[in-house]
């Protein structure tokens, strides 16, 4: 907040609470600009404002984390994906380990915890990553979110609605343009081929930066947490690239038949690139 705008004295300029929302921002400083008797009332007010806006900031906040971090492997009441349904999970494991494990999941996984142990064999080997800007804060409000949305009759997390008709030849086609750029993405995106490569797209196979997708479909085993993970791919790299250009149903539904023709020709994937 620039300070300068408001006749109030610089001993009073420090009290005032610097918070996430511009509008409270403003109606703070309207309540005291000009008003130097009236800055401490306007702490006051601030904290008031706050404290009633907050439950709601805070879930909404704590909702967009888990679209961007979670989603990608995990649903509520929705099944499986490539880790397990999250729903009704405080049942299965305290909050405290929850949180825990959210916060470092390497290190419970290391330290031998069965449970931990027991995910990464549930998952196929895959191990869950240390989530992108975690705090306590934040995996205990992700821990009240997950019950609150597993008392729900049907959680907004529960999953995309995958349709379950074979893939046509049209439809590798169109995940082939897609991967290789050939058809621009709806929401801007990069195309897949800028840093990964698979089977049968051309004789310069793609980039290199991101791993082999030749076999990702079976790696994932199948289309539902393959489609799952293109919705909200949760890595530190693609994360940020796709936040804001998601791809539609209709590009995920495309390169998921590409992924399933590749993996069916078999072979190794060359995993020399990053996983991230």
């Amino acid at each position: 907040m620039n300070c300068e705008r408001f006749s109030v004295g610089r001993e009073h300029r420090s009290s005032l609470p610097i918070y996430g929302s511009p509008q409270l921002n403003q109606r703070v400083s309207d309540c005291w600009s000009g008003r130097p008797w009236a800055a401490p009332l306007a702490v006051l007010l601030a904290g008031w404002l706050y404290l009633a806006a907050s439950p709601t900031a805070v879930a909404q906040e704590t909702a967009d984390y888990f679209r961007q971090n979670c989603i990608s492997c995990h649903t509520i009441g929705g099944g499986r994906l490539t880790g397990p349904d999250l729903k009704n999970v405080t049942d299965r494991k305290d909050g405290a380990w929850l949180v825990r494990f959210i916060l470092d999941p390497d290190a419970m996984i290391n330290s031998g915890d069965s449970y931990a142990l027991n995910l990464v064999k549930e998952a196929g080997g895959v191990k869950m990553t240390k989530p992108v800007g975690i705090t306590k804060d934040r995996a205990e409000a992700l821990i009240k979110l997950i019950e609150a949305e597993s008392a729900k009759e049907r959680s907004e997390f529960a999953g995309l609605q995958i349709s379950m008709e074979p893939f046509t030849k049209d439809d590798r086609k169109l995940g082939r343009a897609y991967f290789t750029g050939k058809k621009p993405l709806e929401n801007g995106a990069t195309a897949c081929f800028s840093c990964h490569t698979v089977r049968g797209v051309g004789a310069l196979g793609g980039g290199r930066v991101g791993p082999d997708l030749s076999l990702v479909y079976e790696r994932l085993e199948g289309r539902r947490a393959l489609s799952q993970w293109l919705s909200a791919p949760a890595t530190t790299t693609m994360q940020p690239l796709f936040r804001e250009r998601q791809l539609t149903a209709a590009e995920i539904h495309a390169l998921a038949a590409l992924f399933e023709h590749s993996a069916e020709q078999g072979g190794e994937e060359d995993m020399s690139g990053p996983l991230a």
